[in-house]
């Protein structure tokens, strides 16, 4: 039976909840570690990444639960609810450290409360991304579920990468408030997710293998274990850029008050008015991204989006560090539409591999899928703040209280380096293996 749009479109609005967490833990915390409670780079680094890879070890544990899950509203949809609650609370008391801490008291605190924000998250994804196997077996429909997946997750990106930060000015205690109305936001999207897909197809029966044999039927899905890695790849590259944008919007683009977008980073600031840029060029491109689908196949639209994306990347390398920022803002639009393919197509593409799964083996294990599926992802997005921080330390990047810091021109470089040239040759190796060891393994699979 053919999903209705409402269902299509409830099932997406979950993503704008849970993205906006993606993008606090991957743009925010980082800076507001180094630039608001006083702490080092790399003792913030080194407590961002420790925390993300407690995440990746829930991640497993999780499907295996909402597999063997037996409730009267499905296998899923009780750990959304519950997870939603998790998650808002744990995101708000990240950002209300008390002031006046030594910066290791400040970190500890922060990290108290990114622990409780990763197993909300992981209660919501996990049974979340299950859901899209669970729904359809048509990979059109897949796609097009996709599509309102990214258009609800790209608000999600403005909500967190934009709103967030305007709502905060350039204080803690700022950053507290956005925090505080942004959390029921979080709750809503996902809740009312889970009410607009009640009545789509589901299986309610719980898996009965043991998690050995759950995750080793995963692991004999060769093509979808190579996907994985390699979507991990590709968040690398993009973990990286999301890391470095707080600061580049410090110390990279300097509005000089003559553009016309100059009132509105003004008023905005830089960054909210970049990710406003980025997120209208994500949604944008999620009808192409679509169509380039269906024409060139999932593989081959890909492909086409991270190359289109190399090219951005080196364009902004050679733009910054720049003081017109309506130019850098019309390449984020041009960033927003590329990182589209990105945010879409793999996630229409591993849905397809599960369905192999299940029709070889009979077993209906789409939590134990989601959970490795966002393997790859967390590992990329724990590291990426340790390896930014590891870079810019080495250069002598400093610390401070107030926002902004006179910066050595060498560190100010590695930064410029950090979030262009190195992601587009990250870009570039996924691109490659996509199209010589994941492409052929994929058509022996499904055809």
């Amino acid at each position: 039976m053919a999903l209705s749009m409402g269902q299509k479109a409830g099932w997406g609005l979950a993503d704008m909840g849970i993205v906006v967490f993606v993008v606090v833990k991957q743009l925010l915390i980082l800076a507001f570690l180094t630039n608001y409670l006083g702490v080092p780079i790399a003792m913030a680094g080194a407590v961002t990444t420790g925390i993300l890879v407690f995440d990746i070890i829930t991640d497993p544990i999780l499907g295996w639960l909402s597999d063997r899950t037996h409730s009267r509203w499905g296998r899923r949809a009780p750990w959304m609810v519950i997870g939603a609650l998790v998650l808002a609370a744990g995101t708000v008391g990240i950002f209300a450290a008390p002031g006046g801490m030594a910066p290791t008291a400040s970190a500890l605190w922060v990290g108290a409360f990114f622990v409780v924000a990763t197993i909300g998250f992981t209660m919501v994804a996990i049974p979340y991304g299950a859901t899209a196997g669970e729904m359809t077996q048509d990979p059109k429909e897949r796609s097009a579920m996709t599509a309102w997946r990214m258009t609800f997750a790209s608000l999600g990106i403005l909500i967190g990468g934009a709103l967030i930060p305007a709502l905060a000015g350039d204080s803690r205690e700022g950053y507290a408030f956005a925090a505080t109305v942004v959390g029921p936001v979080m709750v809503l999207a996902i809740w009312a997710s889970v009410f607009f897909t009640r009545n789509a197809p589901r299986i309610n029966t719980p898996s009965s293998i043991s998690p050995v044999r759950m995750l080793g039927l995963v692991f004999e899905n060769k093509p979808f274990v190579v996907l994985t890695l390699l979507y991990g790849v590709m968040t690398l590259s993009v973990a990286l850029i999301t890391a470095g944008l707080p600061f580049a919007a410090l110390y990279l683009i300097m509005d000089d008050g003559t553009t016309a977008l100059s009132g509105m980073a003004s008023g905005l600031g830089v960054l909210s008015t970049m990710f406003a840029m980025f997120v209208v060029g994500s949604i944008l491109s999620q009808a192409f991204w679509v169509f380039a689908s269906n024409r060139l196949s999932k593989v081959g639209a890909l492909a086409l989006g991270l190359g289109l994306y190399i090219v951005l990347l080196y364009g902004l390398y050679t733009q910054l560090p720049n003081t017109n920022v309506t130019l850098i803002a019309g390449l984020f639009v041009i960033a927003g539409m590329t990182n589209g393919s990105y945010q879409q197509i793999p996630w229409a593409m591993y849905p397809d591999l599960m369905d192999v799964t299940r029709r070889d083996t009979g077993e209906a294990i789409e939590g134990a899928f989601s959970g490795l599926w966002l393997f790859g992802q967390k590992v990329a997005n724990a590291f990426a703040p340790l390896v930014l921080a590891a870079i810019l330390g080495s250069y002598g990047w400093k610390e401070t209280t107030q926002g902004r810091v006179d910066q050595l021109p060498e560190a100010v470089d590695a930064l410029q380096m950090s979030i262009t040239l190195v992601p587009a040759i990250i870009f570039a190796v996924a691109i490659l293996a996509l199209l010589l060891i994941y492409r052929p393994m994929a058509k022996r699979v499904l055809g």
